[in-house]
């Protein structure tokens, strides 16, 4: 049996856990205990309980456990190396990593870095936590799998079968790169103005927001077409990307964007993971990138408002 450990028990990490239990070897890996009893709340709104073999890191390194086939890392983008190194004693180099990250940072980095395979993961399944034992599975989505080299396709494969028997509806790709930009566009167009402004998705709309969305779209699809990213869905330059962009907003009108959701929380954003690398892209093209350096900034000091009080 293939054993996958799941480092990072937020959201996506949890029902990850959940998911593959029935079917593999599971160990959840965070930085402080966890109750073994945890929760799943379905999308069709079933309860469920389940129990998670949950250690810490510091766990790990005396818990002399089999190798693992797979170690997923679901924490936030910045701390995506420092969570791999925390481990890396006593993983296997050889040993396929699979990045679960919002925007464009972890990737490319880890990539060059581990010695083994590493695929990345994007996702449009929706889950928050609840509590602290519990994970509500939000909606149902896809989730697409490759590696940045596309060297991998097997490797790929075998996961995306592995997580469409869990309940994932999963699917390996050779274009990975492509549909990772293609994400993060949309999240910069979405995710820095609703946490800036504390709405819901669907409010974008509104003549106060949406303006500025239009505005972020026209120099992220300049940049995109500059990194030789295609435009969504076969269509033309910025056109293709107002179109993808303004449909997510309409799909996922009463969501909380993860930046709002940070915000609340007084955690962190992953605004360097999200806009940090359009807006160095930008630099390196010599291409406008005011609008985006500017939410960079207005986030920038929001952070600072609430974790210097912490």
């Amino acid at each position: 049996m293939t054993s996958h450990w799941i480092l990072g028990p937020g959201a996506i990490g949890r029902l990850l856990a959940h998911s593959l239990s029935p079917l593999a070897a599971v160990t959840l890996i965070g930085r402080r205990a966890l109750a073994e009893q945890q929760w799943l709340t379905t999308p069709e709104g079933e309860r469920r309980v389940q129990r998670l073999n949950a250690l810490t890191v510091d766990q790990m390194a005396s818990a002399d456990l089999p190798a693992p086939g797979f170690v997923h890392i679901t924490t936030k983008a910045m701390a995506a190396e420092v969570a791999l190194e925390s481990i890396s004693k006593i993983t296997p180099p050889t040993t396929p990593l699979v990045l679960w990250q919002n925007g464009f940072l972890a990737q490319p980095c880890i990539t060059e870095s581990w010695p083994g395979p590493v695929l990345c993961a994007t996702t449009t399944e929706g889950a928050y936590l609840s509590g602290g034992d519990g994970v509500v599975h939000a909606g149902r989505g896809h989730t697409l799998i490759g590696d940045l080299r596309d060297q991998h396709r097997s490797v790929s494969e075998a996961l995306a079968e592995t997580l469409s028997k869990a309940g994932f509806t999963a699917t390996a790709v050779d274009d990975i790169r492509q549909r990772l930009w293609q994400k993060l566009a949309v999240n910069a167009a979405i995710n820095p103005l609703v946490a800036l402004h504390g709405v819901r998705n669907g409010e974008l709309r509104g003549a106060r927001y949406s303006g500025r969305v239009e505005s972020v779209i026209n120099q992220v699809a300049m940049i995109l077409q500059a990194e030789g990213i295609q435009p969504p869905n076969a269509g033309q330059g910025e056109d293709a990307w107002r179109a993808l962009v303004w449909q997510v907003v309409d799909n996922t009108a009463n969501n909380k964007a993860s930046m709002l959701q940070d915000v609340e929380a007084s955690r962190p954003t992953e605004r360097g993971a999200i806009l940090g690398p359009l807006i160095e892209s930008a630099q390196r093209h010599g291409l406008p990138c005011e609008v985006l350096q500017a939410l960079d900034q207005e986030i920038a000091a929001l952070e600072a408002s609430y974790l210097s009080a912490r």
